[in-house]
Order: C-alpha cells, then sequence, then structure tokens
C-alpha cells in the first residue's frame, strides 16, 4: 500500500496518554497512512505499549533510541518517512478521526507544499481554539509567503507548532529541511521557517482536528527544569534562515523580534507567578526580577510600545507599564488578580 501521510511521534515517557494518542491515530478515516514511533529512551511503558500496537496493525511502525531530545527524535523519523505528506503527533495528544483526510485531501485539491489547520488547546482546564489570520480555503502562493507568513513567525509563536499541518515529504529531502538539534526551545518555529522558505503553495483551513493536552512535567511548563527566558533569548538571536536578509528589512526583523520576545515575557510572568510545589517563591520572583531587568527586554521595550501598546488591552498595558518600571511585585499583584478574576 503506498502510503499518502507518514505520521511522526516522538515519545518520551508518555505511558499515561499514549495509548489515546494510538488509538486516535489507528481510526483515521484516511487508511493510506504509516505510524512512525520514535521512542526517544523512554523509562516507562511507552516502548512496550507502541510494540504491542506493532503487532496488531502493520501502520505502526517503532524505532528505539538512547535519549538525544524530540528534535532528533523528529529527525530520525523523517529518515525513515516515506509518505507523500508528513505529519506530526505529539504522544501527549490525540487527533479527530477525520483530520488527515481532510489534511491531505485539502492538499491535493490545490497541489500545496504545506496544510494549515486550527488547534486547540487544554490550559488550566480552559479550552482554547487557536486560529489564524490568514485567507481561509484560499491557495496562497509564493508571494504571501513571503509577505505574510515568514515575517509572521518572527513577531509571535502561535504558528510555530508543527501538529497541525501536513508538509509534502519532497520539499523537506529535496532541500534537507530539518529540526535543528541543539536549539532547546522554537525548534518547531526553525523547522517551519526553513520549510516555508523552500514552499510555493500553501493552503489554511478553519479545521479543528488537533488536540492538545497540557500536562504537568510537560515542555511547555516544565519550571523546574526548564529555563524558559534563556531559552527565548537564545531564539531572539538566532541566525535567520537565508530567506530573510535577502526579502525582510533587517530594522523591521527586529521590530518583529523585539514584539515576540516581549509577548514571550509577557506569558513566562504569568507561568512563573503560578503556585508551584517544585520551586520556591522567592526563586520564582527572583527569576522574573532579573528577566524583566534584562538588556534584551530594556531595549525591545521602546519598539513594543510604538508597535503595539495602543492596541493593548487594559490588563497587557498595565503588564508593560509594570515591566517598563521593573515592578515585580506589581506584576506579582496584577497576575495573581488575573488568576483569581478567570477562576
Amino acid at each position: 500500500m503506498s502510503r499518502k501521510v507518514s505520521v511522526i511521534i516522538p515519545v518520551y515517557n508518555a505511558e499515561r496518554y499514549i495509548t489515546q494518542c494510538i488509538e486516535s491515530l489507528l481510526s483515521q478515516t484516511l487508511l493510506e497512512c504509516e505510524f512512525i514511533f520514535v521512542n526517544d529512551g523512554s523509562k516507562d511503558n511507552s516502548r512496550q505499549i507502541i510494540e504491542n500496537y506493532t503487532k496488531l496493525d502493520d501502520r505502526v511502525k517503532l524505532i528505539n533510541q538512547k535519549n538525544q531530545g524530540v528534535s532528533i527524535a523528529r529527525n530520525v523519523g523523517l529518515l525513515s518517512a516515506i509518505g507523500e505528506y508528513v505529519g506530526f503527533v505529539d504522544a501527549d495528544d490525540y487527533i479527530e478521526r477525520d483530520m488527515y483526510e481532510i489534511l491531505y485531501n485539502s492538499a491535493k485539491q490545490s497541489d500545496c507544499d504545506i496544510v494549515v489547520s486550527n488547534f486547540e488547546s487544554e490550559i488550566e482546564g480552559h479550552t482554547v481554539i487557536t486560529k489564524y489570520p490568514f485567507p481561509v480555503d484560499t491557495v496562497l502562493k509564493r508571494d504571501y509567503i513571503e509577505e505574510e507568513i515568514l515575517p509572521y513567525f518572527l513577531k509571535t509563536d502561535d504558528l510555530n507548532t508543527a501538529c497541525n499541518k501536513i508538509y509534502r515529504n519532497k520539499v523537506i529531502k529535496e532541500n534537507n529541511v530539518k529540526f535543528p538539534d541543539k536549539v532547546a526551545l522554537g525548534e518547531d518555529g526553525m523547522f517551519n521557517m526553513r520549510f516555508f522558505s523552500n514552499a510555493t503553495i500553501m493552503k489554511y483551513i478553519d479545521y479543528t482536528g488537533y488536540h492538545y493536552r497540557e500536562v504537568v512535567g510537560s515542555a511547555t511548563r516544565n519550571i523546574s527544569e526548564k529555563d524558559y527566558f534563556s531559552r527565548a533569548l537564545e531564539v531572539y538571536n538566532l541566525e535567520l534562515p537565508e530567506i530573510y536578509s535577502g526579502r525582510t528589512d533587517k530594522e523591521k526583523v527586529r521590530q518583529l523580534k523585539s514584539i515576540k520576545l516581549l509577548n514571550s515575557v509577557i506569558s513566562y510572568i504569568h507561568i512563573y507567578f503560578m503556585p508551584s510545589k517544585d520551586v520556591s517563591f522567592n526563586k520564582r520572583y527572583k527569576y522574573v526580577k532579573n528577566m524583566i531587568g534584562n538588556k534584551h527586554i530594556r531595549e525591545s521595550l521602546p519598539i513594543y510600545y510604538s508597535e503595539l501598546y495602543s492596541a493593548l488591552g487594559r490588563y497587557e498595558k498595565c503588564v508593560i507599564d509594570l515591566i517598563k518600571r521593573k515592578s515585580t511585585l506589581g506584576l506579582y499583584c496584577v497576575t495573581v488578580y488575573s488568576r483569581f478574576r478567570n477562576r
């Protein structure tokens, strides 16, 4: 059977949720898929669970490796992918039965290199659907990608995920598009920048088939082990793909990256001022204090004020003003109040 979509699933200690993930994959209405699980040195029963499924369905492939991180795991999966298109799913998450059929048919209908869809997140008990300000069900060509999509990656993180898209495998292989193996945060964004730099036709569909689950200790919320701000600075200072230097004004790049950095800081303030059993309040307070005093933040503030401040809501304006005043105590009080109001 030819494979229309290769789905790559990096796995590390995911036994609690992986059965639901696998079942959602095997129930896909698009039958011509392969599911490549890359076990990244799991210490729980993840490997055994996947091995049991390989005996039940020949579409399930398992690759075992020592722990090397999600980027290398995905790159290993890409080397094995034989599908016309490639998709990615995280082992904690699950998808709708028709997701890959809808994305694949949409791609084939217009001969797209990439199709982008929405995704649903479950964060702190609230469900949020992420959508994008792009024309819906419209063939978007190279000029749109260069003028709208590539700059979009510089100013926000919400398009970064690889899990709500399918990518033409030929474009990946011919251009050696890979996940960066030495970037601890933002590796999805770099992969997407590299892919879109080589894409000629895309489409955005207003469809939500991917369900992202926020779990305790997940990569995006494990503050006891992850230094989020340092990693955001890495992304801020990272050398961009070559296409940006030729197409985007340097000052515009700096402007967009400054906005993205400050938006990240706003979200990190919220995360670090949430109650935590693993990290003391004093340590989290000091972290936020050092973060808002960082020279890159101070340099980015005037740009943020001139470009975005007037359009912000009252809460965001208050947070930015407190960052400008270096008021860590004020930021703590505002985040506690916001959390109380949103219960």
